[in-house]
């Protein structure tokens, strides 16, 4: 099994907004592992420990997220990057890791 990394938004406007893109990462995991991958969410996962709003945590959540993608075999983009998902693309590039781009519906758009 490919362990992918789920790369979709997590921030938003309100604390609305937050709580569906959570929802979206969740439903986008549970597509991963439909399509026989293993879903590696940072988003999902550092914010359990880690306060999104605290710039110091934002920036150790963001790099733990990185070393990670180095270790995973695909990177799979969902919905429209923000500027975090961006960085993540760049170093999924820079691995040279296969990226697969959803919609936020979770549809596929195409592949790189």
């Amino acid at each position: 099994m490919k362990l992918i990394y789920v790369c979709s938004p997590y921030r938003g406007a309100t604390r609305k907004a937050v709580k569906k893109n959570i929802q979206r990462a969740r439903s986008y995991c549970r597509l991963v592992i439909q399509q026989g991958g293993i879903p590696f969410a940072p988003h999902l996962l550092f914010t359990q420990f880690l306060d999104d709003k605290n710039p110091r945590h934002r920036r150790l959540g963001l790099s733990l997220g990185t070393e990670m993608l180095e270790r995973c075999d695909e990177l799979w983009v969902f919905g429209e990057p923000s500027s975090g998902m961006a960085g993540e693309i760049i170093c999924a590039r820079n691995y040279g890791l296969p990226i697969r781009w959803f919609d936020s519906e979770g549809r596929a758009v195409r592949d790189e």
